[in-house]
Parts: C-alpha cells; structure tokens; sequence
C-alpha cells in the first residue's frame, strides 16, 4: 500500500509510461485517424474545413500529414517533440476552429491535445530512436 501512495517513481516504469503513451496515441488513435483520412481522401477534401483560406485540400493534406506521418514518427520514438508540435497545432485547430472550443463537442480533440502537449514537454524517454541518435 505505501508503494502505491508514494509519488516517488523509477525510470524504467517512467519511460516504460512514455513508451506507452506514444504508442496508444501514435499508433491507435492519430495513426487511425490518419489512415481513414488517406484512404478517404478523395471524398473529403471539398468538405474539410479551409482554416488557412488555402483551399480544403491543402488543410486535409496537412491535417493528414500530421495523423498519419507524425503519429509514425511518435511511435518510433523519431523527431518525437516536433512530430508532438505539428500533432498539437493540428489538435488545436480541431479543437478550437473544428469544435469551437466547446468541450462537448470537443472532448477527444482536446486529450489528444494534452497527451501531445505532454509528449512535448516530457521527450520520448529512453525507448526511442532519438534516445539511439542522441548517445
């Protein structure tokens, strides 16, 4: 009961935890999203929302880019905090321009956007590429 109440922690389950994490939101949920909108492409890109006044199809295909190529990078564990940034811009723009920052309609933008912001904040952990890279 004491180890379950201490705040203290190791690293191995520390970066076992961030390993996880990039996985779960790498690997199930942005990658999946990302591959619906790849295979969906054609259908979608005169309906998505124009958020740069570029044209749907520009926004779809950096919206893509950031669910499908960032979430692969995020479970490699490569270019982890710059593949988290363009994940929570893309978040951020679900969540606030898609949703209107409402949390009703908005819930699962803005926890991807919080495990994004974590996974920038915190680093890959040891369980990486960039970890490999940086020794």
């Amino acid at each position: 009961m004491k180890k379950i109440l201490s705040t203290q922690y190791n690293a191995a389950t520390f970066n076992l935890g961030l390993l996880i994490l990039r996985l779960s939101a790498g690997g199930i949920i942005m990658m999946n999203h990302g591959y619906m909108k790849l295979t969906g492409f054609g259908g979608m890109k005169n309906e998505f929302m124009d958020f740069l006044g570029l044209g749907p199809t520009f926004s779809l295909s950096l919206s893509l880019f950031a669910e499908f190529f960032c979430a692969i990078l995020l479970i490699l564990g490569l270019f982890t905090r710059v593949a988290a940034f363009l994940l929570i811009i893309n978040m951020g723009v679900a969540f606030f321009l898609a949703h209107g920052g409402s949390f009703t309609d908005g819930e699962l933008p803005f926890l991807y956007l919080s495990i994004f912001l974590t996974l920038l904040l915190m680093g890959p952990g040891r369980i990486s590429i960039d970890r490999m890279i940086g020794k």
